[in-house]
Order: C-alpha cells, then sequence, then structure tokens
C-alpha cells in the first residue's frame, strides 16, 4: 500500500471512528460472540456424546483426541495474534475484517464434525475423520475468526467502564446463542428408543448443526457491520518485537499468568459440568427435559447478572466479585453432591445458583483480560493486543481440550459404555463425578483469583490513569 494510499485508509478511519461509543458497538460486539458460540457450544456440548453413542467411539479416545489436537492451537493462536498485530490497517479498521474473511470457513468446518453417514466405517476412519474436522474447525477457522474478535474490544474503546460493558454484551450473545442450543436443541436432537431411554439421533444433529452454521455466517455479519474501532494500537517499527520477546514479556507478568490459571479452571468447572451434563439427565435422571430446562435457567442467570454487574463491578472491583462468585459455587456444588438427589429440579436448582458463581468471572473475564494487557502495557512499555489474547485463547482452548479429556476420562471411571450406559452402578457414579470435580475445582478458582492474580479495583484504576497520562504526553 502506497503513502498516499495509507493516508487515505486512516483518514477514512478516523472519520468512523468520530462515532460515539453507544449501543450499537454493544449489539455489534455481543453479535460477535453470538456467532462464535453457534459453533463452540454445539461442539463442547454434543461432540463427545455424538461420538460415543453414534459413531460408537468411546469417551477416552474422544477425549484424547481432543487434547492432542489443542497442541496445534499453540502455533495457530500466536501466529494468527501475531497476523492481526502486523496487519495493516483498513477503513474498517485492524481487527473487523478479519471477522468476515474467516466466517464462511468456521461455519463449513463446524457442519462438518458432526457427520453420521460415516457411523458404519471403519473405526480408524471415524477417529481420522474426527480430528480433522476438529482440528479444522477448532485451530484453524475458529483461531482466524476469533483472535482478532476478542482482540477487537481494545480498539473499539480505551474507556475501563466501556469495555467492562464490551465484557458484559459478549457473554449476553454467548448466553443468547447457548438459549439456542443447549436449551433448545436437546428438544430436536433426542428421541425416545424401544426401551423408552432418551437417545440421541445423529441425522437430527447434523441438520441442527447445519442451521447453526448458516445462523453464525449472518450474525458475524451484524458484528462486523455494527462494531466501530477507534483506538489506533500499533507500535513503532523499530519497536516491534519478535515472539520470543513477546512471550518473555507475557509469561513474567503476574497478571498474565493469574488469569490463565482462573480461566482454566473456570473452563475445566464450566465445560465439564455441560458435558456431564448430558449423562446426568439423560441416563442418571432419564429426564432430557431438565437438560433445556436446565440449560435455559442458566442462561437467565447469566442475563439477569448482566443488568447489574456493571454497577457491582464499578462499585467492588472484577476480582473482588469473581473471588466471591467463586466461594458461591463451590459450596453449593458440595451440597449437590453431598444429598445426591434423585429429584431433577432440586438437582437445577441448586445448579442454577452454583452457576451465578460461575456467571460472574464468565461475564467480567473478557474485560479482565485487557486489564492485564494495560498492566503489560505500564510495566514494559509496550501493547501487543493480538498476541496476548492469541495466548490467553489458546490457555482457553487447553482447558477447553482439557474439560473434553476429563469428561471422557470420569465417564470411563465411571464405566460408562453404550452398554452400561443406564447401569444403577455407572448412574451413580456419574453423578457423584459430575459435582464433586466441579466443586474442587471452584475452590482452586477462588485461591487463584485471591491469591494469584494481583489486579485489584484500585491497581486497575492506578494503571488506567498511568496509561492516560502517558497517552497525552
Amino acid at each position: 500500500m502506497g503513502k498516499n494510499e495509507n493516508t487515505s485508509v486512516m483518514a477514512e478511519f478516523k472519520e468512523r471512528a468520530k462515532r460515539p461509543f453507544g449501543m450499537r458497538d454493544k449489539i455489534g460486539y455481543a453479535a460477535g460472540d453470538f456467532a462464535n458460540d453457534l459453533t463452540f457450544v454445539i461442539a463442547a456440548m454434543f461432540m463427545m456424546k455424538f461420538y460415543t453413542d453414534v459413531m460408537g467411539v468411546s469417551g477416552g479416545v474422544v477425549g484424547l483426541v481432543m487434547m492432542v489436537a489443542k497442541v496445534v492451537d499453540a502455533f495457530t493462536d500466536v501466529a494468527m495474534g501475531q497476523i492481526v498485530d502486523r496487519s495493516r490497517y483498513t477503513a474498517k479498521g485492524k481487527f473487523a475484517p478479519w471477522i468476515m474473511r474467516f466466517a464462511g470457513p468456521v461455519a463449513v468446518a463446524s457442519f462438518l464434525i458432526f457427520a453420521p453417514y460415516f457411523a458404519d466405517k471403519p473405526m480408524g476412519f471415524k477417529i481420522g475423520w474426527m480430528f480433522f474436522t476438529y482440528i479444522l474447525w477448532g485451530s484453524v477457522c475458529y483461531t482466524g475468526v476469533n483472535i482478532p474478535y476478542g482482540s477487537m474490544a481494545s480498539a473499539v474503546t480505551d474507556d475501563a467502564n466501556e469495555r467492562q460493558q464490551l465484557s458484559t454484551w459478549r457473554n449476553i450473545g454467548a448466553t443468547v446463542a447457548q438459549i439456542v442450543i443447549a436449551a433448545i436443541l436437546p428438544m430436536v436432537v433426542y428421541v425416545t428408543d424401544a426401551e423408552g431411554h432418551q437417545v440421541l439421533d445423529g441425522s437430527k444433529l447434523m441438520v441442527a448443526a447445519g442451521v447453526c452454521s448458516i445462523l453464525a455466517v449472518l450474525v458475524y455479519f451484524v458484528c462486523y457491520a455494527l462494531s466501530t474501532e477507534r483506538v489506533v494500537i500499533e507500535n513503532k517499527e523499530e519497536d516491534k518485537k519478535n515472539v520470543g520477546e513477546l512471550f518473555k514479556i507475557i509469561f513474567t507478568s503476574r497478571a498474565f499468568l493469574g488469569i490463565i490459571v482462573s480461566a482454566l479452571i473456570l473452563l475445566l468447572v464450566q465445560l465439564t459440568l455441560s458435558g456431564m451434563g448430558n449423562y446426568v439427565y439423560p441416563n442418571y435422571f432419564n429426564n432430557t427435559a431438565f437438560l433445556s430446562i436446565g440449560a435455559l435457567v442458566n442462561c437467565l442467570v447469566v442475563l439477569a447478572l448482566a443488568a447489574v454487574i456493571g454497577k457491582l463491578v464499578e462499585k467492588f472491583g472484577k476480582k473482588e466479585l469473581a473471588s466471591c462468585g467463586a466461594i458461591v459455587a463451590a459450596v453449593t456444588l458440595f451440597i449437590v453432591f453431598i444429598i445426591h438427589t434423585h429429584n431433577p429440579l432440586i438437582y437445577f436448582v441448586l445448579g442454577a445458583i452454583a452457576y451465578i458463581g460461575l456467571g460472574i468471572f464468565a461475564l467480567v473475564c473478557w474485560a479482565m483480560i485487557i486489564d492485564v494487557i494495560d498492566d503489560i502495557e505500564v510495566q514494559h512499555n509496550y501493547r501487543s493486543d493480538g498476541t496476548v489474547y492469541a495466548v490467553y485463547s489458546f490457555a482457553r482452548k487447553l482447558g477447553q481440550a482439557g474439560a473434553s479429556g476429563l469428561t471422557g476420562l470420569l465417564l470411563s471411571i465411571a464405566g460408562y459404555t453404550a452398554e452400561t450406559a443406564f447401569d444403577t452402578g455407572v448412574v451413580n457414579s456419574i453423578y457423584n463425578l459430575a459435582t464433586l470435580i466441579p466443586a474442587i475445582g471452584m475452590v482452586l478458582l477462588a485461591l487463584s483469583l485471591i491469591f494469584l492474580y494481583p489486579l485489584s479495583k484500585n491497581k486497575v484504576e492506578e494503571n488506567i490513569e498511568i496509561l492516560k497520562k502517558r497517552r497525552n504526553q
């Protein structure tokens, strides 16, 4: 791009940037995670169940494949972060164009994961197809859209309260997608077999995945159209660092390590609860209606929290709120484990209470990573939103893969197979593991936030003031 052309592009960008931050940005940013989760949640919630029950692959193998695939993400996430950081500005901005470039590919890749027409193929072929499509979707296409989307929050606004609003609305978008998938899809994709058991219908799931993929592309366009980048995020050419130097900066940051550990634990808990829920409700309670109802209630909890989280953060701080929420969730999950209820209503009511604790951290964590990026800039006078977010995203994917592996391991420990799926001893073990392990995880999350993550409310405000003074010099 020539100098004159670049000047023209930046002039148009700055003209667009004059639009005040408002509801348009919130809806646009919410749409991005709505689209993300239309493919992410369906994979997280149904992929294990699909391959164990429809394709006949053992839970341990599915979990192992998903964990091994994440090794690829160590390269693709960081590579995408570097590509985004080093890409040129367009009139629309630096990050938004990448969302549209990968919107179609991520939708197609998600659809390919669910292929029931291969159920009669040899086991090696089925495992190979699962591995190929999972990498294509998660390591390549989802990375290509998610890294620029997450990094874009820093460019939309540099105001701390507005960033928290983006984090909140991001979760609102994700929650709407979860309602569509977790609350509605179980009523569509499960059928009753001859023995009266609720079983997954692979063909119906494939159609549902296709609908979600098409919808995702449309919603990505809404994100692109409504989001406005205002903050120019670039380092001088002479100050740009290589990957090794960046990693040294990132991994010597206590704030970054703290948010990584906390996010990993949260994902392990959240996705283990979701993954095991696919076995607790149909197999232990023999009731898929509560699988949908429970998912819907959890989503409504997040939406209710979203209405008040901004004021609570402003008064108490993100770290402080998230720590208290983790403690509430831990206590509630221990209660669910101890009472070992056979009533699905009691199970999901207590689960909704536990989800309040989960939901608080989920609503603030995306603003917390921007706080971490600010802290790194304060400490090292260098900013690399794309790469920092990419490493954070990779760590989250490790948590997602770990949750899949943990779910597969827990099912193996319980003795779950297609033949033992409704045995009394197996389903009781599933219940115990599905409640005790997440309860322990929430204790670890509280400890991580309290003792490892250093960015208290006062420290975040101090960093913001330091950066404002630097930029005004």
